[in-house]
């Protein structure tokens, strides 16, 4: 995977993008932390569904895009796998040992990684195939690694005045927000989320792996007050940023 040249702390966080909303997300040194592993995504990069090790894997709901390769990846690698309670007796049922399930407002730790389960406003299905099953609600995560970075994935979602909150509780320095529009917020709205986190790092995700997605960086960063626009960081699939 090709790596952007970027400023390397051990403070730091390296970010890869995997394509749509997968990132996979590591302070130097530390444990690997895969998000909504939908691995054969449109965007995805080569071999991307071989991805290893993995520590821990974060499901923020259960729509296929998001779920994707979890249960493929969690068996390959060993990985924990933590994820609204109704998802994870999923993932029990479909042999993933190391599945965690926690709720809303919950927080659990794992391998000094402090995961914390925020609301998300969206639906949860998980469509086996034949029927849609009840995947619990939507969530996104507060991720705090040992070094002290501070993420924070919404996993799909309108804009919602609660995420002033997570800004002011958890002050993360970097924010992954959906930005396509039509199933989640679009830019504008997204840019609103940006003013109530005050992240030093806006990455969008969710948009342009389908037609539909149509919402862009580029119009993210118009959207947003002159003090925000240079915090926008667009990563190619693939790539590796160092946020720090």
């Amino acid at each position: 995977m090709k790596k952007e040249k970027t400023h390397s702390s051990k403070k730091g966080l390296h970010v890869t993008w995997l394509g749509h909303s997968a990132f996979l997300l590591e302070p130097p040194g530390g444990k690997r932390v895969l998000i909504d592993p939908w691995l054969d995504n449109p965007r995805a990069p080569s071999g991307a569904k071989e991805i290893a090790p993995v520590d821990i894997i974060l499901v923020s709901h259960g729509h296929s895009d998001h779920l994707g390769n979890t249960v493929e990846v969690a068996k390959r690698t060993g990985a924990t796998v933590v994820a609204i309670f109704e998802i994870a007796l999923y993932l029990q049922a479909h042999g993933v040992e190391n599945a965690v399930g926690i709720n809303k407002g919950g927080t659990t730790t794992i391998d000094g990684v402090q995961i914390t389960m925020v609301d998300a406003k969206h639906s949860s299905g998980i469509d086996d195939g034949t029927t849609v099953l009840p995947g619990g609600e939507a969530a996104g995560f507060i991720i705090r690694f040992p070094n002290g970075f501070v993420a924070y994935h919404a996993g799909d979602t309108s804009l919602f005045t609660d995420m002033k909150l997570f800004g002011k509780l958890y002050h993360p320095r970097a924010a992954f927000l959906p930005i396509g529009d039509l199933y989640t917020m679009g830019p504008r709205d997204a840019a609103m989320a940006c003013q109530y986190l005050s992240p030093r790092h806006i990455i969008g995700m969710h948009y342009g792996t389908f037609p539909a997605l149509t919402g862009t960086p580029e119009e993210l960063r118009k959207h947003l007050p002159a003090k925000l626009r240079d915090k926008v960081r667009i990563l190619e699939p693939g790539s590796v940023a160092t946020l720090s």
